[in-house]
């Protein structure tokens, strides 16, 4: 019986999956894997690598394909296809320290955990700019191995979930579709969506930080456009999501609530940014990214949602 079923998804990103299936490879002994691949991308980019996997992995490597770009149908066709206890989600530009699967299951052993979070650390391309790096923009937030949290520090990059969790989900779910919301499929947040939905189960989820693995930001990411529409974009999800699992007067309620509170930050936020721009140009980039994202909260109630996944060559969640 297979214990721990890898589930991979890719887009246009055929050199990073070969790097990560080498990694998974290299430590899966010892472990009852198997290897998930669905490649989201129409034109099957990544058939040449998977072939090349398949002679490695045998028949431990299952593949879909799956010409609909969303990242949700993605996720939930990897785990329709899984057999074992345990799913293993991790994003195909990121590749694992070589302890990752035994300190995953270590901790949700120690700690009877349904869900163990690990980190995501930023492995920037040598071009990167300086002002990026010390700027932190791309680095999350790291916790103690076995602290309980809930699904704000919670992403589908790097996370080790019970399948019969999942399976209970997809059976609440109207029409069976999988436990990822296909309606957030281009948009980002069907990650917080799920464990929003674990939280309200009461799912045991804790952190693990000794399972590292490295995310590769490349080049067209380094900048401040990008990272300003990434804010834009994060604010917008943060809104929707808020308000997703509420209806009635507790939604109005929570919308007038969020969107006053938006206006408000919006002006402090560029008010500092402001007072920074003489002295400070990293406080003050930190500001205007804090403004930018009030504006895309304040989006939301005008209709207009940012798509960030299958929109553009080589793009992908994160």
């Amino acid at each position: 019986m297979t214990d721990l079923s890898i589930c991979i998804c890719t887009y246009k990103r055929p050199v990073l999956l070969r790097r990560l299936l080498q990694a998974i490879w290299e430590q899966a002994a010892g472990h009852s894997v198997e290897v998930i691949v669905v490649d989201n991308d129409p034109a099957q980019s990544a058939s040449a690598v998977l072939a090349e996997m398949g002679l490695l992995f045998g028949n431990s490597l299952t593949i879909v394909n799956l010409a609909n770009p969303n990242i949700s149908l993605a996720r939930n066709a990897a785990v329709a296809a899984a057999k074992g206890d345990w799913i293993v989600m991790i994003d195909d530009d990121e590749v694992p320290v070589h302890t990752w699967l035994q300190q995953l299951l270590a901790v949700q052993l120690a700690h009877n955990a349904d869900v163990v979070f690990a980190p995501v650390l930023p492995d920037y391309a040598e071009t990167t700019p300086d002002w990026i790096r010390r700027g932190a923009y791309f680095d999350r937030r790291r916790l103690p191995t076995g602290t309980r949290i809930d699904h704000r520090d919670a992403r589908s990059g790097n996370v080790l979930v019970r399948h019969a969790l999942l399976q209970r989900l997809t059976a609440s779910q109207q029409g069976g579709v999988g436990p990822f919301d296909p309606a957030f499929g281009t948009t980002g947040g069907e990650d917080t969506m799920l464990f929003r939905r674990l939280d309200a189960m009461e799912a045991v989820m804790v952190w693990c930080d000794e399972a590292p693995a490295s995310e590769t930001i490349p080049a067209e990411r380094a900048t401040a456009k990008w990272l300003l529409q990434r804010s834009y974009r994060t604010g917008q999800l943060f809104i929707r999501t808020e308000l997703a699992m509420l209806s009635g007067m507790k939604r109005l309620r929570a919308a007038i609530l969020l969107s006053g509170r938006a206006c408000v930050q919006f002006v402090l936020a560029l008010l500092f940014a402001l007072l920074y721009l003489p002295v400070k140009p990293l406080k003050t980039f930190a500001w205007l990214r804090i403004a930018v994202s009030q504006l895309g909260k304040l989006s939301y109630f005008w209709g207009k949602s940012s798509h960030a996944y299958g929109s553009q060559p080589g793009a992908g969640q994160s």
